[in-house]
């Protein structure tokens, strides 16, 4: 995969112009793109702008605007060719740092969960997740250095999970959503795929204007939880956490099992009606007046959010509130989680995205997550594994990320 450290490096040291790191990525998508189909538009003559970014391609998720070239939400039956006026502000922030949008990647209809034809890097009858379909098989295909996806429910660590790159969710509102195709206004966030968490790091630091580099944490408390609430894990998941838990112990992180506080399992129980319901009001333009056209996975969710109702919708608040406030009680004495990123390898056929069943209650938390990669399962299909770290510690769950990444290197 392609580094965004290793490019910034280089032409920082003069040893590669912005404009061959460029080219780096355009010469991978002739060669990768028509077998993935991660793209829904591309650049027309991709160019470097200036700054810390400068020669670093990126891909965006194709529900984020972008001014100079369409964006048509998964849904090219509504908005085939509909072209914003103005940049997102996450787009304009990369652009102001210098990076290339070298293209829209594919997203599943307004988010959710209607597949896209975007086939995994690493096994093109395999499923590359979704709904940041495009912007996972990008980076896992070694096409570009960097790419935007969003997570409602697990949009992003999934997706990263079966294609094999690194990603974060950040913490809720990190990054700016204004310019974002809403699905759920409490629980979208703007999240980033790259080739592993030193990429991931150094892009975050300069898009939020945060520092994210490690604060010497030599022996992390690690505390590893299996989310009962959420059903078991295939055989590899359950086996690469595993895994991961005795890598992790032989490196010097102490790790202990910890279970959820019930709260959290009431709060992952009423997040799809809280997901639904925004869906529901947030989609009603499109509903009301061009509902023969929306997919019908998507269709259906918003028929399901309708059902919701206010009163049902306000009192799952109330629960995702108090498990917001007693998460934090798995932190106590532990600097972060490790769990799940999938339920296991990426599934076969393109017919489903895969299940989010072991990421929306961190989305729902607010709290920023990593997927690791580093492991394979029986199939040879990568697994990652998820770390959690509390709310607003974001360079945390990197440094985190970045010790469980070099464990799993070492282990291998």
């Amino acid at each position: 995969m392609l580094s965004l450290v290793h490019i910034t490096d280089r032409i920082r040291n003069g040893a590669l112009t912005a404009e061959a790191a460029i080219a780096l990525s355009t010469d991978a998508m002739r060669a990768r793109e028509p077998g993935i189909g991660a793209f829904t538009h591309l650049a027309r003559t991709p160019k470097p702008g200036s700054g810390p970014l400068a020669g670093v391609a990126v891909a965006v998720k194709d529900i984020i605007d972008t001014a100079d070239m369409p964006t048509e939400m998964g849904v090219p039956a509504i908005y085939g060719g509909w072209q914003p006026k103005a940049d997102a502000a996450i787009v304009a922030a990369l652009r102001r740092a210098g990076a290339t949008v070298i293209g829209k990647s594919t997203s599943t209809a307004f988010a959710s969960s209607d597949p896209t034809t975007t086939r995994n890097p690493h096994g093109p009858a395999h499923t590359p997740g979704g709904s940041s379909a495009g912007s996972a098989a990008a980076v896992g295909a070694g096409m570009v250095p960097l790419a935007l996806g969003t997570q409602t429910a697990g949009s992003v660590i999934r997706p990263a999970s079966f294609c094999g790159a690194a990603a974060i969710k950040p913490s809720f509102r990190l990054l700016p959503t204004v310019g974002v195709k809403c699905l759920a206004w409490t629980l979208d966030t703007v999240g980033l795929f790259a080739a592993g968490t030193a990429d991931l790091a150094l892009a975050l630091s300069v898009l939020s204007g945060r520092p994210m580099g490690p604060s010497g944490l030599r022996t992390p408390r690690l505390g590893l939880v299996r989310q009962r609430f959420a059903g078991a894990a295939e055989p590899d998941g359950e086996a690469a956490l595993e895994r991961a838990a005795s890598l992790l112990s032989r490196a010097g992180a102490i790790v202990t099992e910890v279970e959820a506080p019930s709260s959290m399992a009431d709060g992952w129980t009423v997040h799809p009606s809280i997901q639904d319901y925004e869906a529901f009001v947030a989609n009603s333009w499109e509903y009301d007046t061009v509902r023969d056209r929306i997919p019908p996975n998507i269709l259906a969710n918003l028929e399901a959010g309708r059902a919701v109702g206010t009163a049902a919708y306000d009192e799952a608040r109330r629960i995702a509130n108090r498990a917001r406030r007693d998460a934090g009680l798995l932190f106590d004495g532990i600097d972060a989680l490790i769990t799940y990123a999938a339920p296991g390898e990426a599934p076969r056929g393109l017919e489903s995205t895969g299940d989010p069943r072991f990421n929306r209650i961190w989305t729902m938390l607010g709290a920023p997550c990593v997927s690791v990669p580093g492991l394979v399962g029986t199939s040879g299909l990568p697994i990652g594994i998820q770390v959690v770290a509390p709310f607003s510690r974001d360079a945390l769950a990197l440094e985190v990320g970045r010790f469980v990444e070099e464990a799993l290197v070492q282990g291998v």
